[in-house]
């Protein structure tokens, strides 16, 4: 492809790490290595600890090993290296950072909540051209990960791609499950602890991020995706089925509902939640939940209740390769003019 560049993005996060490989230009991503995910829980026990354990630094190491190979059998260009929640908080990160460029032969770019909310708002809303977003706004866009939770409100007129306001929370599926939610299931008294905690987070992001202002709701995650599916009654995960999916809040709160009475055993009944998810989808289930039930007061509030939402495959990693692409296609440009000079 013309005028593009060759991007092999990953994003390690405090549950999974996931890589894509795509052609980036002017127009966007062209996807030539479709998104890999892989469950090596880097953040286990980190928001108890404040370190990251020798097993799960391995876990992660592994993961590397096979997206190098990937990476140099797609002739990427360049590499782009995210680490997100878990590395923030992590007194030993210096080990996954000494780690990761061995492997890998890049620096990880440990990134701020802010930053990792202004990316996952760039990659959630690519799809959408500069009228669709301008319909839409303003956009409100959710990630919902294993460490953090991402609230960004952007958009506005034909100024649609610029944020308004965002708010890095410390509540994901594994922060919440670690906190509060020991038993199999969990009990009534487990659940209230956690929902008092998640509500808590939320009053003090509305103080930030005024939700009530949204009109268009779009969620990222593998939670959002897999309550997603729930909703819709699927039994097996589908890329296909659920991005771009639009999902009313009443069915996603009800799958939220179901899930969190699921014992790790039940959940085998419900092949659509990875087996390595099983641990922690309950307490990503009642972030979701909470937030559903928030959203929907302060748009009422407002004046337009918001009932649905778009689910999502896009986000953090989508924003980091576009914006490195684009980086790296204007710095060519910038060598070029001063050769042409």
């Amino acid at each position: 492809m013309s005028d593009s560049v060759r991007v092999a993005g990953i994003d390690c996060g405090t549950n999974s790490i996931r890589l894509m490989i795509a052609d980036v230009n002017a127009d966007g991503l062209h996807v030539v290595f479709p998104k890999r995910l892989d469950v090596v829980r880097l953040g286990e026990g980190v928001d108890r600890t404040h370190r990251f354990s020798p097993a799960a630094l391995e876990r992660t190491f592994a993961a590397c090993r096979d997206y190098a190979r990937l990476i140099e059998q797609y002739r990427a260009d360049t590499v782009c290296f995210v680490a997100t929640s878990a590395s923030r908080d992590a007194q030993n990160r210096q080990d996954v950072e000494d780690g990761v460029e061995r492997i890998l032969g890049v620096q990880p770019r440990i990134i701020s909540g802010q930053t990792e909310a202004r990316l996952s708002f760039l990659g959630a809303t690519s799809v959408m051209n500069a009228r669709q977003r301008a319909d839409a706004s303003p956009v409100l866009v959710i990630d919902l990960g294993g460490g953090s939770t991402e609230l960004v409100l952007g958009g506005a007129g034909q100024r649609c791609d610029e944020i308004q306001a965002s708010v890095s929370m410390d509540i994901g599926c594994v922060r919440i499950s670690e906190r509060h939610l020991p038993s199999d299931p969990p009990t009534e008294q487990e659940i209230a602890a956690a929902v008092e905690d998640i509500d808590s987070h939320l009053r003090q992001a509305l103080e930030t991020v005024p939700l009530g202002k949204a009109r268009t709701v779009i969620g990222v995650s593998g939670t959002v995706t897999t309550m997603s599916l729930i909703a819709l009654g699927e039994r097996a995960y589908s890329r296909h089925r659920v991005d771009g999916a639009i999902i009313g809040f009443g069915p996603a709160s009800g799958a939220c509902r179901l899930v969190a009475g699921l014992s790790r055993a039940g959940m085998e009944e419900y092949p659509v939640i990875h087996p390595d998810r099983r641990d922690v989808v309950i307490g990503g289930s009642l972030i979701w939940s909470r937030l559903l039930a928030c959203l929907s007061e302060e748009t009422a509030k407002d004046g337009q209740r918001v009932d649905s939402y778009i689910a999502s495959e896009k986000g953090l990693l989508e924003g980091s390769v576009l914006e490195t692409g684009w980086r790296l296609l204007q710095d060519r440009a910038a060598g070029l003019s001063a050769i042409a000079d």
